[in-house]
């Protein structure tokens, strides 16, 4: 077992994070997000006594302690839950699946009609499904597990990456989930945020062994965990919605830290990926009728 690490500035704090130019421990109060990759106070680019002029404006806007809020996790899960409380609300009793939005929004190829006949899915025209999925879920479980997981991942990743980078890996990341849930079961619907979630975490990984992140493999090993259940569980868990997560995430992370320093070839490299999970889904779904 690897000896616990501690921010160089601070030695009472225990970290997980490093600099990627030096490699010195930080905590989150230390770390400044660069484009892919963080950086502790001497490689930040930004004059240590201006950081300190302007610690006190920084507070306004972010959390206890200095740190940033992570809004745009937050933003996300309140978003799938207000979605939870809106299926709730259409449905009867205290169902998420017996409502029209599941209907309208859920992920599935072919094999279903509505009350006035018209046949629905993805392969009647019905493409919106890829994206509204992953905002919608089948039970109070399943909301609270991939809400309480949102915020682990999501947090650390946002912090690392930055909000955009990390709103844009999230939803090409479900649009891969989307596609992965398709291929791999086509007539099943699915719904849920495991998708872009299991793309953060894919993300994490190749941070991990690009040493822009030191957790002493704990990414990976929550990876394996992770699958291992997700193969044990599979007729009630989207196995090809994890695993498209997944890939997706690992992609476009590896394409963000290859032009990390490109704004406009990062969003064509999300725009890439998130192109590559229509035409897999295209691919699969064309021969239903």
């Amino acid at each position: 077992m690897d000896a616990p690490r501690y921010c160089y500035r601070h030695p009472d704090r225990e970290t997980g994070l490093s600099c990627s130019e030096c490699g010195r421990p930080i905590c989150y109060e230390c770390m400044t997000p660069a484009p892919v990759g963080i950086r502790c106070p001497e490689h930040s680019g930004k004059p240590q006594g201006i950081q300190k002029v302007t610690r006190a404006a920084e507070r306004a806007v972010t959390g206890v302690g200095g740190r940033r809020m992570n809004a745009v996790t937050l933003g996300l899960i309140a978003i799938n839950v207000g979605v939870a409380l809106i299926e709730l609300a259409s449905g009867s009793g205290a169902s998420f699946t017996n409502n029209s939005i599941f209907e309208r929004g859920s992920l599935f190829a072919t094999g279903y009609v509505s009350a006035s006949g018209q046949p629905l899915g993805v392969a009647h025209g019905e493409w919106w499904r890829l994206f509204t999925s992953m905002f919608l879920h089948a039970s109070f479980f399943h909301l609270a597990v991939n809400m309480y997981s949102l915020y682990f991942v999501g947090s650390i990743m946002e912090q690392v990456i930055g909000r955009w980078r990390f709103l844009l890996l999230y939803l090409a990341s479900g649009l891969a989930g989307s596609a992965g849930a398709l291929v791999w079961s086509p007539l099943q619907p699915t719904v849920g945020a495991s998708g872009a979630i299991f793309g953060i975490l894919g993300g994490l990984f190749i941070l991990e062994r690009r040493r822009h992140i030191a957790t002493g493999g704990q990414v990976a090993g929550l990876i394996v965990i992770n699958l291992v259940i997700t193969f044990a569980f599979s007729g009630s868990i989207s196995v090809g919605g994890h695993v498209g997560g997944l890939i997706g995430g690992m992609v476009l992370t590896l394409a963000l830290l290859q032009f990390r320093r490109s704004t406009l070839y990062s969003v064509a490299a999300v725009a890439a990926v998130s192109i590559a999970a229509v035409v897999v889904s295209y691919a699969k779904v064309r021969n239903y009728h």
